[in-house]
């Protein structure tokens, strides 16, 4: 496949995503009749803003213009036959409830608003970044928000707003940073970026994101092929200095606990035995499995280059810290001897039904990661 391709991607990915615009209009009884950042960030009634304002920048579609996803339908995962084994979904598990999200799909809509357990979330993706982030859509004093895409970047990211008072936020930081509602602090929940095949196995009974969805896309499709180049050049560029650590597309696991940051060069997992970190007061283990697909390569989703599935968890169960290694389908604990999928369910042995707890992370790029966490320590044999 050509790379270096910029020029060209930018205005095929500008072209196609407009042509393909569909805006869709906030309820105008949700709305507040508060100023709003959306139409102007720099609006002085706002509280003082969390990031640099003139560094949003225009990422071709209005607000909305990728339009987001307000009333969603699912099929059983037991019933899709229209996605590959190798293709990537998002995993998401809130209230015993688990549910996938086609990247076939997400990369048209970026964002779901959706029901999950119980409890209202957004459910994100940034294809830029390769992020993908889930929260819980209740703010004190606010209630339920409803997300949309604001057609705005910043750092390359997904800058999403909210349409009760079309503040602004930053997907990789959840926060309100432009607005009335500025500070605010969105909740993230663990979501893995999982094969097909994978999750499918694991979790037949789960409910899979519809292509039927009210919008016509060529879904499957992907319209930055070529984007995940390691050395590539981005599309719209950082504020400040690049930290040079890494190449600025170099996948990296993310990884927070409180003030402590750490990146995982996502490379270093490949082939190894799982690998135990600790991230500030936080012991985690991240195993990687064979058979996942780049979103971000191909002309299509599922003809990407293998990328294989990373997954984090705590190794603790009831009190007992586990360790673990490779075994023939997926892990192993030493202590039991029991059997784990990638999803850190025990499959067999005398754990089995047990659920090990997700550790919400970043599978993401590089540059998304550091731009974001300055600070962040790296893990990993090719790091610089």
């Amino acid at each position: 496949m050509a790379r270096h391709r910029l020029p060209l991607l930018l205005t095929t990915v500008f072209l196609t995503l407009v042509t393909a615009c569909s805006s869709a209009d906030t309820d105008a009884a949700d709305r507040e009749d508060v100023p709003s950042a959306l139409k102007d960030p720099t609006n002085a009634a706002f509280p003082t803003a969390l990031i640099d304002v003139a560094e949003l920048k225009s990422g071709g579609p209005a607000p909305d213009g990728i339009p987001p996803i307000d009333e969603p339908k699912f099929e059983s995962a037991a019933d899709v036959d229209w996605l590959e084994d190798e293709e990537p979904v998002l995993s998401l598990t809130v209230g015993g409830e688990t549910r996938a999200y086609p990247l076939r799909v997400m990369t048209w809509h970026e964002i779901v608003n959706d029901e999950v357990g119980g409890e209202p979330v957004a459910v994100t993706y940034c294809p830029l970044c390769n992020s993908g982030v889930a929260f819980l859509r209740t703010v004190p004093d606010r209630g339920v928000l409803s997300f949309g895409t604001s057609g705005m970047l910043f750092a390359d990211n997904l800058v999403m707003y909210d349409r009760q008072t079309e503040s602004l936020w930053p997907q990789l930081t959840g926060q309100a940073s432009v607005g009335v509602l500025t500070g605010t602090q969105l909740e993230a929940i663990p979501m893995g970026t999982v094969a097909w095949g994978d999750f499918v196995a694991a979790a037949p009974a789960a409910k899979v994101l519809s292509r039927d969805t009210g919008f016509d896309r060529p879904y499957g499709t992907n319209p930055y092929a070529g984007y995940d180049d390691p050395s590539g050049e981005l599309l719209f560029g950082l504020p400040g200095e690049v930290d040079t650590r890494l190449p600025v597309k170099e996948r990296v696991i993310g990884i927070s606990d409180d003030a402590a940051h750490v990146a995982v060069l996502r490379s270093s997992l490949v082939g190894e035995a799982p690998l135990e970190v600790t991230v500030g007061e936080r012991e985690v283990v991240l195993w990687h499995l064979p058979g996942q697909t780049s979103a971000l390569d191909a002309d299509t989703i599922a003809g990407g280059d293998e990328i294989g599935t990373v997954g984090v968890f705590s190794p603790v169960l009831d009190g007992q810290e586990l360790h673990f290694k490779a075994g023939s389908d997926g892990f192993v604990d030493r202590e039991t001897g029991s059997e784990w999928n990638i999803l850190g369910r025990a499959t067999a042995g005398k754990l089995k039904g047990s659920v090990l707890d997700a550790v919400r992370h970043l599978d993401t790029f590089w540059f998304a990661w550091v731009v974001f966490h300055p600070e962040t320590s790296l893990i990993g044999s090719s790091a610089r």
